[in-house]
């Protein structure tokens, strides 16, 4: 591989393009994710305002969704992401598979959060009269805020690793050159950069979203 300035040029597109699927769909999804999670938690049958039908059917749905590999669900939603952004190829065109990926998975995440909330805080609000709405926002949402910043490290990075894999259809970022480069045509030496780029960004993500773990758990001050 000739590591030029158009070399170089090619690489900092595609760590552009490649935080910009993560970012963008993570955001999304988890405008999507959290209310959804939400539901699943305040919908229980033992929840605060149990409806365990719907919570059951939407279990089902987000289940059906984690089930389909990431590169199938990219073919199946080829129709749906050229309705969306009128193409299937580039980073734009990654970002709805990305989101009915991630959502679901964040779904679970932000209920798993939401779970381990002690229930004595939650029946003490109860008591005291607080509607679900106030529950939600000032007793679930700041008792589960460390959880779900260690949720959202392993969910963006899960994300980004899904952002890779686009590449084989055409996505954009490091994947694209690493399978581009690193896969058609054996360059190795590019194989490995992308790699080390990916591993970087990904301890990036993780220890900065560990460390606002750390600093918002009253636990361990």
């Amino acid at each position: 591989m000739v590591w030029d300035a158009t070399t170089w040029e090619m690489l900092k597109t595609g760590i552009w393009e490649t935080l910009f699927m993560t970012f963008a769909s993570s955001a999304i999804s988890y405008l999507i994710g959290i209310p959804l999670g939400i539901f699943l938690v305040v919908a229980d049958a033992d929840g605060i305002r149990p409806m365990p039908v719907l919570q059951k059917m939407l279990g089902v749905v987000i289940n059906l969704l984690r089930s389909i590999p990431f590169i199938i669900l990219l073919i199946l939603l080829i129709p749906f992401t050229r309705a969306i952004v009128g193409t299937t190829l580039g980073a734009k065109a990654i970002v709805p598979p990305l989101v009915v990926a991630a959502a679901p998975y964040i779904a679970r995440m932000v209920e798993s959060s939401f779970r381990e909330v002690d229930a004595g805080v939650i029946e003490a609000a109860q008591s005291m009269g607080a509607t679900t709405w106030q529950i939600i926002w000032k007793v679930l949402l700041p008792e589960a805020k460390p959880s779900l910043f260690v949720g959202a490290a392993i969910s963006i990075t899960t994300i980004l690793g899904y952002s890779a894999m686009a590449g084989f259809v055409g996505g954009g970022g490091l994947g694209t050159i690493a399978i581009n480069y690193g896969y058609y045509r054996y360059q190795t030496d590019m194989m490995l950069v992308t790699v080390v780029l990916l591993v970087i960004i990904v301890q990036i993500i993780q220890e900065s979203w560990m460390k606002v773990s750390k600093i918002t758990d009253k636990r361990i001050r």
